[in-house]
């Protein structure tokens, strides 16, 4: 079993930054397939960002595209979501999750077997 926890969210003015972090315990997630998603008051779960096993590659929906990156510190058992140019739009609960047996790029949320409880951010304009 893993339990994910998230930290990080807050309260920033649109244009700024925020670094999301989700760390492991329970079991180290090394070989799994880790992503970012988020999900707005009244809206479906959205994918925001998924990374391959390996951590050399990373895929994006085009509303966080050249603005989001995630990565993954394997040693650490972490995973983090940097997030530049915020918009209000991107005001969600942000979730990590883990994909045990899922396929990269895992953009759907059935996909992942491990969710974290979510971390809220709210981008003011």
């Amino acid at each position: 079993q893993v339990q994910l926890e998230e930290s990080g969210g807050g309260l920033v003015q649109a244009g700024g930054s925020l670094r999301l972090s989700c760390a492991a315990s329970g079991r180290t997630f090394s070989r799994y397939i880790l992503g970012w998603f988020r999900q707005a008051p009244g809206k479906e779960r959205e994918f925001v960002a998924t990374i391959r096993v390996s951590g050399d590659n990373a895929y994006y929906p085009d509303s966080v595209k050249g603005r989001f990156t995630i990565s993954r510190d394997s040693a650490r058992n972490a995973v983090s979501l940097q997030m530049n140019t915020l918009k209000p739009e991107d005001t969600a609960v942000y979730f990590c999750a883990a994909s045990r047996d899922g396929r990269y790029p895992a953009v759907y949320v059935d996909e992942y077997d491990y969710w974290g409880q979510g971390t809220q951010v709210t981008v003011s304009s």
